[in-house]
């Protein structure tokens, strides 16, 4: 195949045998890691876990991304879609509250083989927002929960950070796709999410700035009660990060991002307190459960 599922539509020749384009995958499924996972939001987690199964590859280049292992190294166990299928079915049978299916965007195709058959649990998308609104339409009705990252919605960064200078522009329409799909969120009494779209962003050392221009575009964009917000802590120095990016997030600007978005009237979501940031957050990767 020539790939244009990403916006970044390199064009890149993806064969079983070869793999191709900025996600460096092969046209096919790569999975690294099958786990119920108890560190994502409490309405996905609740008390069993979310069903979470981590993808090999990214269409971003995140100079911090945590995962990286999996999103640059490539690694990963090359699987089918009628594997996938047993897995999601595996996690369900273990008590998982969702399918949470983590950098799935570039094995689109695939995964909607997958899911060709309804789940007994709500489907969750979690990207890192940089998504075409083309290959969105084809998870309508597939997709019960959207989980995207807004990681900028300023271009330097982006630029910088993910080598993506069109992020916020790509991610904006790509997330306004995700509401008109799955309408605004819905939590059942057990307190677990059943539809609706969470929108994350990662506050970054030294990024105070751009954090706060995310904030600003959620909290005039989306009504109340239409999205969730979760402003995370977890930020984790990389090997090799320079400046700001080689220390950890420090409690005052953590706290200022947060009174920031409750001044902005941005009370739909998920805070943390800094301590609370845990290893556990990045999982082992070494295909258990593939």
């Amino acid at each position: 195949m020539r790939c244009e599922i990403c916006p970044r539509r390199c064009g890149a020749k993806r064969t079983a045998e070869k793999a191709g384009g900025v996600c460096r995958m092969p046209a096919g499924l790569v999975v690294a890691r099958a786990m119920l996972h108890l560190w994502e939001e409490p309405v996905l987690s609740g008390k069993n876990g979310a069903g979470c199964i981590f993808f090999s590859g990214c269409n971003l280049d995140c100079v911090f991304c945590q995962n990286g292992r999996i999103s640059h190294e490539n690694f990963g166990k090359v699987i089918t879609p009628a594997h996938l299928r047993e897995i999601m079915e595996d996690l369900v049978s273990q008590g998982a509250h969702c399918i949470d299916l983590v950098t799935p965007t570039h094995f689109t195709p695939w995964v909607l083989e997958a899911l060709d058959q309804p789940l007994p649990v709500p489907v969750v998308w979690n990207s890192g927002g940089y998504e075409r609104v083309e290959t969105l339409r084809m998870l309508e009705g597939k997709v019960q929960i959207y989980l995207p990252d807004l990681k900028y919605a300023m271009e330097r960064p982006a630029r910088e950070l993910s080598a993506a200078p069109d992020y916020f522009e790509v991610a904006a329409a790509a997330i306004d796709e995700m509401v008109r799909q799955v309408g605004p969120y819905q939590i059942g009494e057990d307190g677990l999410m059943k539809s609706g779209v969470i929108l994350r962003h990662l506050v970054l050392p030294g990024q105070m700035e751009n954090t706060k221009r995310v904030i600003d575009y959620v909290s005039s964009h989306f009504p109340p009660k239409t999205v969730l917000f979760s402003l995370m802590s977890q930020y984790t120095p990389q090997s090799g990060a320079t400046g700001a990016l080689a220390r950890r997030l420090n409690e005052r600007e953590y706290r200022t991002a947060v009174q920031y978005m409750l001044d902005c009237g941005l009370t739909d979501g998920f805070c943390q307190e800094l301590s609370s940031a845990k290893e556990e957050y990045t999982p082992v990767f070494d295909l258990q459960g593939v």
